[in-house]
C-alpha cells in the first residue's frame, strides 16, 4: 500500500507512518464508547422505589387537605354580622364582617379608590364579587349618604356675543404707534410692528404705496387699508449725501452695499455732490433707485 501511495501521491515513508497513526487514533476514538457501554455496570432501581414515590404523593395529599381544613375552619370561625353601612366609606374589615372574603372586600375597596361610586343600593349588583345571595342579604342594610350627583356634561346655554365693529379711522402712518395702527381694519399687531420697523429704516413714508414693500402686505391688503391711512407732509428724515457715512446710508433699504461704496468713492474722487445730475453719473445707480432715494437725501 505504501508503494501505491508513493507512486500515485508521492507519499514518503514518514508520511505513510503518520497516516497509519491517524487512522489508528480515529478507530480508537470510535471504539471507546462501544467498549465503555459494553463493560459499564447496569444501575438497578431500588426494589421499593415505587413504594417510596407513592408514600410521598400520599403525604402531599394529606398536607393539602390539612391546609384546606384549616382555611375552612378559619372561615367558619369568622364572625358574620349584618349592620347598616355606606358602601362608599366601608373599609376592608367591614366588608369581611358582612361575610365577604378578603379578596372580595379588597376588590370593592379598589373600585372606590379609583373613583367608583355607589349612588343607590342597586349599584352593588354591578360588583361581580357580590353574589346574588349576598346582595339579597345585605340590601336592607345599605344606607348611602345623600350626595348630589354631579354631571360634568351639564348643558350650558350658548351666550351669543355681539360683534363690535371697528369704527372707521384715518391714521397717519408716519406718526402712529402700534396701538393706533392696530385700530385700522385689516392691520393687526403683527403688521403694525412691521410697519413701524420699516418706517424707522426708511426715515418715514412719502407715499402710501411704500407699504406694499413690507413683507406680507400685498396689493389686496393694501387696497383694504388704503382709505384708512394718511401721510403727513415734511416728516421724512433727510440724509446729507455730502457728509453721510457708510452707516448712515446702509439703513436705507433701497441701497445695496456696492451702491453705497460707489457713492462714497465718487464723492472722495470728485468732491461733494451738487445735485441729482452727479448721482446719475454713478453707473450702478439706475433711475429707479435714484427716484426711490431722492426724497431722503439732501445736498
Amino acid at each position: 500500500m505504501r508503494i501505491w501511495l508513493n507512486k500515485n501521491f508521492g507519499f514518503s515513508k514518514g508520511e505513510f507512518n503518520g497516516l497509519l497513526f491517524l487512522i489508528f487514533i480515529i478507530i480508537t476514538l470510535k471504539a471507546i464508547p462501544i467498549i465503555y457501554s459494553a463493560y459499564k455496570p447496569i444501575e438497578k432501581d431500588e426494589p421499593n422505589l415505587l413504594a417510596k414515590i407513592q408514600k410521598i404523593a400520599i403525604e402531599d395529599q394529606k398536607y393539602a387537605k390539612t391546609v384546606r381544613d384549616r382555611i375552612e375552619n378559619l372561615d367558619a370561625k369568622k364572625v358574620i354580622k349584618l349592620f347598616n353601612f355606606d358602601p362608599n366609606t366601608l373599609d376592608v374589615e367591614g366588608w369581611q364582617t358582612l361575610g365577604l372574603s378578603l379578596k372580595q372586600s379588597q376588590s370593592i375597596i379598589n373600585y372606590t379608590k379609583k373613583g367608583g361610586h355607589f349612588y343607590k343600593a342597586e349599584d352593588l349588583q354591578k360588583m361581580y364579587t357580590i353574589s346574588p345571595e349576598m346582595y339579597k342579604k345585605i340590601f336592607p342594610y345599605v344606607k348611602i349618604a345623600n350626595q348630589p350627583k354631579t354631571d360634568s356634561k351639564a348643558y350650558v346655554p350658548f351666550e351669543k356675543k355681539e360683534y363690535v365693529k371697528k369704527a372707521p379711522v384715518i391714521v397717519d402712518i408716519n406718526k402712529a404707534d402700534s396701538a393706533q395702527l392696530d385700530e385700522v381694519k385689516g392691520i393687526g399687531g403683527t403688521f403694525a410692528n412691521r410697519i413701524i420697523r420699516y418706517r424707522e429704516r426708511l426715515g418715514g413714508f412719502y407715499k402710501k404705496e411704500q407699504l406694499m414693500e413690507i413683507y406680507g402686505l400685498d396689493a389686496n391688503k393694501y387696497a383694504e387699508i388704503e382709505g384708512q391711512i394718511s401721510i403727513s407732509a415734511g416728516s421724512l428724515k433727510m440724509i446729507n449725501i455730502n457728509t453721510a457715512t457708510f452707516d448712515d446710508l446702509k439703513r436705507n433699504p433701497y441701497l445695496s452695499y456696492k451702491q453705497i461704496n460707489a457713492i462714497l468713492q465718487y464723492r472722495k474722487q470728485h468732491g461733494n455732490y451738487s445735485g441729482l445730475a452727479d448721482l446719475k453719473k454713478i453707473v450702478i445707480l439706475n433711475q429707479e433707485v435714484i427716484d426711490k432715494v431722492t426724497p431722503y437725501i439732501s445736498f
